[in-house]
């Protein structure tokens, strides 16, 4: 019988350095806050976790993207963000529920990898066209709900879906676009933190999101060329016979 795939060992050193470090920064932030909410610091926990494993293409990422996206939309919905509340709820956790799908039936040969998948011109423009929509659409649902920081909270929208439809078309540009997203996530939850203190760690929290995307964008590309390097050699030694 095999042994189940323990995907921690897959770890490299920069990446415990990277994940622990997260953890540690987002842990103290809310040890240190003078209204720690347990909540917030389990989804927090949950969502540095699923990053380093999307960042390494592994599918145990999506499944815990789908958990922090039902937290973060509990949270969202306290604090009168509806259209962060709406975007995770009913829009990245469904999509992180997709993508699992999707990188399963995707691996890459027989490792726990997904394979990278290349968007062609077509594809970027029709995902620009549905972006665009989407956009426009949250624009007047958020302005007729009331919803706080408008500008910003539709601005997360299309980062957040962009971000969403890039993972489940496994495309390395899927880190740039949630750390666009996290850019605005800080701006949105500093202004919280403006009003209310107890708020800051969910600013350290997408600091610490941007780091993690960031390495996910580096990652995902050394993975692409590793991928189609692998794909060259055997057709380069069939032509060398």
């Amino acid at each position: 019988m095999k042994k189940p795939h323990n995907p921690f060992r897959d770890l490299s050193r920069l990446e415990w350095v990277l994940w622990i470090g997260s953890l540690l920064g987002v842990g103290c932030s809310y040890l240190f806050s003078p209204t720690a909410d347990l909540l917030s610091m389990l989804a927090s926990l949950i969502g540095v976790t699923a990053l380093i494993f999307v960042a390494k293409g592994y599918v145990l990422g999506q499944v815990l993207t789908v958990v922090f996206a039902a937290f973060y939309g509990i949270i969202s919905f306290h604090f009168q963000y509806y259209g962060e509340m709406i975007t995770y709820l009913g829009m990245t956790a469904p999509m992180a529920v997709v993508a699992v799908i999707s990188w399963l039936r995707h691996p890459y040969e027989e490792s726990a990898e997904v394979a990278v998948h290349h968007l062609s011109r077509r594809a970027w423009l029709l995902l620009s066209l549905v972006t665009a929509l989407v956009t426009a659409a949250f624009y007047f649902l958020l302005a007729l709900l009331g919803n706080a920081n408008l500008i910003v909270s539709t601005v997360s929208v299309t980062t957040s879906f962009l971000a969403s439809a890039l993972t489940f078309l496994r495309s390395p540009y899927y880190a740039l676009a949630y750390a666009a997203n996290d850019i605005v996530l800080i701006v949105l939850w500093i202004a919280a933190a403006m009003r209310d203190i107890s708020y800051i760690p969910m600013v350290i929290c997408f600091v610490m999101f941007f780091l993690n995307d960031m390495y996910g964008l580096y990652n995902w590309r050394r993975m692409a060329r590793r991928q189609r390097l692998k794909m060259i050699e055997p057709v380069e030694n069939v032509n060398n016979r």
